[in-house]
């Protein structure tokens, strides 16, 4: 059976951790940032983890705790890398609807910063425009709803993706 839970991928600034929490007040759900967890289990920063495990490693983390959360009607937040891991993108599907938060990345280089302090999981020489192309693939693939997050007001985008959430559970 499948677990009644809103799983929210995109890119880092696409908007997961403000919308989640605001869909999770809106749909009296609970809000789970996967980035936090991964944390607390590690007892390190993301960048700190990155810097000092490598990007491989930190990704095999990422995959482990994402493929590990047993939860019910809660708004889940994953780090942008997720996608990388087939198990935890597979887990997330079996336990609940995948959610892309769509950006343009001229949109999403105005609303980043360090891309690095933000643990941020970049190839040498990579920059945001090339993640952005070698992930978006991976966010349509795994997408149940996409929902364009670059609307003026957040309260719009909230409506949209809650109406798209009500017209596919039906």
């Amino acid at each position: 059976m499948k677990k009644d839970n809103i799983i929210l991928i995109g890119m880092p600034g696409a908007g997961k951790s403000t919308l989640g929490v605001l869909l999770a007040r809106a749909m009296n759900y609970r809000f789970m940032d996967t980035d936090l967890l991964i944390q607390e289990r590690e007892g390190r920063l993301l960048c700190e983890i990155i810097a000092q495990e490598g990007m491989e490693r930190f990704l095999e983390i990422e995959g482990d705790v994402n493929a590990g959360i047993h939860v019910e009607r809660t708004v889940i937040a994953p780090g942008g890398s997720a996608i990388y891991s087939e198990k935890a993108m597979k887990h997330f599907s079996e336990i609940g609807t995948v959610v892309y938060l769509h950006v343009p990345v001229t949109e999403l280089s105005k609303r980043l910063g360090d891309l690095k302090r933000r643990g941020v999981v970049l190839k040498e020489g990579q920059n945001l425009n090339d993640l952005y192309e070698e992930r978006r693939v991976y966010y349509e693939r795994y997408a149940q709803i996409t929902v364009d997050v670059t609307k003026d007001e957040i309260g719009e985008v909230l409506a949209d993706m809650v109406q798209k959430l009500k017209e596919q559970r039906l």
